[in-house]
């Protein structure tokens, strides 16, 4: 025999779980900046597999096809889902605009792996991953400042 209130009662995670994926859904400047540590927290596992996979071609050339990949799919996963862009925003025009901000964090990720090795010798793959993303953590809040406030479609005047 089952008590029908124990099969409708919530749990308090659950309740929590509902309260944050309303707030991630939201369409408001936090919601937006919630969606956008998702997609680039998802898009950096994708540059530290694609890193380490490629890692046996040299520190650089894997940084630059592991960034060139990753960014491309930061970029329309970006349009798409943290800033709901698909109807307004071209492919090629979000891979542009974006793309002027990814050649500032590939120079600073680029130097600082450069310098991390001239200083060690050959670091380990896990510092060098993790130097990566604390640089590429700084140019993505300066991304999401362009992408939100310096790149954004002009509003309609309701006439």
């Amino acid at each position: 025999m089952t008590c029908p209130s124990l099969l409708c009662r919530r749990s308090a995670a659950g309740d929590l779980v509902g309260v944050l994926a309303a707030r991630v859904r939201a369409e408001d400047t936090l919601g937006q900046f919630c969606r956008f540590i998702l997609v680039g927290g998802a898009t950096t596992l994708v540059y530290a597999a694609l890193y380490v996979a490629l890692r046996d071609l040299g520190y650089l050339p894997a940084h630059l096809l592991a960034t060139a990949a990753s960014t491309a799919l930061a970029n329309e996963m970006h349009r798409r889902l943290t800033f709901r862009a698909e109807e307004r925003v071209h492919w090629f025009t979000a891979q542009w605009e974006a793309g002027g901000i990814t050649v500032l964090g590939l120079v600073g990720t680029s130097t600082a792996l450069g310098l991390l090795d001239s200083m060690t010798g050959t670091a380990p793959v896990l510092a060098q991953v993790a130097l990566a993303v604390a640089v590429t953590a700084l140019i993505g809040l300066m991304r999401f400042v362009a992408l939100r406030w310096i790149f954004r479609s002009p509003v309609a005047d309701p006439a």
